[in-house]
C-alpha cells in the first residue's frame, strides 16, 4: 500500500473508533432508559443486569459498524480536502480515483468483520439474553411488575421448553404471584392441560414454582376429562423464557444462524407459506454488512465530487447523511417484515441506493 494510502486510512480509523464508541454510549443510555432503570427500581441483581447490558454490546457494534464507517470517511476526506492536501497529492501526481482503494479495503475489512459478529457474537449473545433475563425472573420475581398489567390488560407472559406458557395476573413485593394460569399446548391443536392458581412464587434459584387454591384440568379433544382442585403444589418448569418487552419470548428470526434461517425458509417456501418476517431477516444477514461497501463507495464519491465542486462537507452533512441512511434502512426494514415489499428489495435497497448516488456523484464530478 502506498504512503499516501496508508495515510488516508490513519485520518479514518481513529474517527471511526470515535463513531463506534460514541453508538455503544448511545445504546447504554437507550437501554438506561428503557430496561435498566426499571429493573434496578424493582430489584433486580444489579450484576445480572449489567451482563443484560453487556450481551447487547455486539448487536450495537455490528449495526453501526457501515454507518460509522461511513461517517469517518466523510469527516476524514472533508478534512484532508479542506486543508488542501487532497490537492497537493493531485498536483504531485497521485490520481483522485486512488482514494477509493484504502476506504473499500478498510470497507472490505469491516464487512467481514460486521458479518462475523452477526453470525457467530451476536446470535450467541441473544440466545443468552434470554438466559440472563429467566435468571433475574428466577432471582426475584417481582421484576416482572408490580400490579403492573402489559398492553392486552394482563400480565407477563413466561414460557418453558415443554411447551406451557405461564400467565401471571400480578406480581407483588416479596416475589408472590398472583392470578397464575399455566396453559400447555400442543401444535395446531387446542391446549392439553390448563392449570390455574390464585397464588404462586418461583422457588429462588430453582426452577420450581409453587402453586396455591389452584385447579387442574385434562382436555382431550376439546373437552374436559380431568378436574382437580388442590390446596398446595409444585410446577417444575424448564428453561423458563422471559420477555421483558411484554411480548413473545421467542427469539427474532434476524437472531438465527444463518442456517437455521435458511432451512426455516426453505420449508416455507416448499410449503407455499408467507413468512416476509423470516425472508426479509434473511437477506438482511448478507446486506447488512455489504452496506460498509456501498457506503464507502458513497462516501468517497461525495468526496471526489465535492472536492470537484469546491463544497466542503463538515461534521453536520456527515450527522445528516448517517441519519439519512438510518431512516432509509428502518424504512425498508419495516415494509419488508410486513409484507409491502419483496424481502430481498427491502434489504438490498439502501445499499443500492448508496451505489447508485455514488455513480451519480462520480458521473457529475467527471463533467466539471
Amino acid at each position: 500500500m502506498k504512503r499516501f494510502e496508508r495515510y488516508v486510512l490513519a485520518e479514518i480509523l481513529p474517527t471511526l473508533v470515535g463513531a463506534l464508541a460514541a453508538v455503544i454510549v448511545l445504546v447504554l443510555l437507550s437501554l438506561l432508559e428503557a430496561a435498566i432503570a426499571p429493573l434496578l427500581a424493582k430489584g433486580a441483581n444489579p450484576l445480572l443486569v449489567a451482563r443484560l447490558v453487556a450481551l447487547n454490546v455486539p448487536e450495537a457494534v455490528a449495526t453501526a459498524l457501515p454507518i460509522a464507517l461511513m461517517f469517518a470517511t466523510l469527516l476524514a476526506l472533508s478534512r484532508l480536502a479542506a486543508d488542501s492536501e487532497i490537492k497537493a497529492a493531485l498536483a504531485g501526481g497521485v490520481p483522485a480515483s486512488r482514494l477509493f482503494r484504502p476506504v473499500l479495503l478498510l470497507a472490505a475489512g469491516v464487512t467481514v468483520l460486521s458479518f462475523a459478529l452477526s453470525e457467530v457474537f451476536v446470535t450467541r449473545a441473544k440466545v443468552r439474553v434470554q438466559a440472563v433475563q429467566r435468571e433475574i425472573v428466577l432471582d426475584n420475581p417481582r421484576v416482572i411488575g408490580l400490579g403492573e398489567t402489559g398492553p392486552s390488560g394482563s400480565g407477563l407472559v413466561l414460557r418453558d421448553a415443554l411447551g406451557r406458557a405461564i400467565s401471571v395476573g400480578r406480581a407483588l413485593p416479596g416475589g408472590e404471584l398472583r392470578d397464575l394460569r399455566i396453559v400447555t399446548m400442543q401444535s395446531g391443536l387446542p391446549p392439553r392441560e390448563v392449570i390455574t392458581a390464585r397464588r404462586g412464587r418461583l422457588l429462588p434459584g430453582s426452577n420450581v414454582l409453587e402453586l396455591e387454591d389452584g385447579r387442574r384440568e385434562t382436555f382431550q379433544d376439546a373437552r374436559p376429562v380431568t378436574v382437580l382442585t388442590f390446596a398446595r403444589g409444585t410446577l417444575p418448569v424448564q428453561d423458563v423464557q422471559a420477555s421483558f418487552e411484554g411480548g413473545s419470548a421467542a427469539l427474532d428470526p434476524i437472531y438465527l444462524p444463518i442456517s437455521q434461517l435458511i432451512e426455516r425458509t426453505s420449508t416455507y417456501r416448499e410449503q407455499s407459506v408467507r413468512a416476509p418476517k423470516d425472508f426479509t431477516a434473511l437477506h438482511r444477514r448478507f446486506a447488512e454488512p455489504l452496506a460498509a461497501l456501498a457506503l464507502a463507495f458513497f462516501a468517497v464519491s461525495l468526496a471526489v465530487y465535492t472536492f470537484r465542486s469546491g463544497l466542503n462537507m463538515g461534521l453536520v452533512w456527515a450527522l445528516l447523511l448517517s441519519f439519512a441512511y438510518y431512516a432509509t434502512w428502518s424504512v425498508f426494514r419495516v415494509m419488508g417484515e410486513n409484507g409491502a415489499l419483496p424481502p430481498s428489495v427491502a434489504a438490498y435497497a439502501p445499499d443500492l441506493i448508496a451505489v447508485l448516488a455514488g455513480l451519480v456523484l462520480l458521473w457529475r464530478a467527471g463533467r466539471r
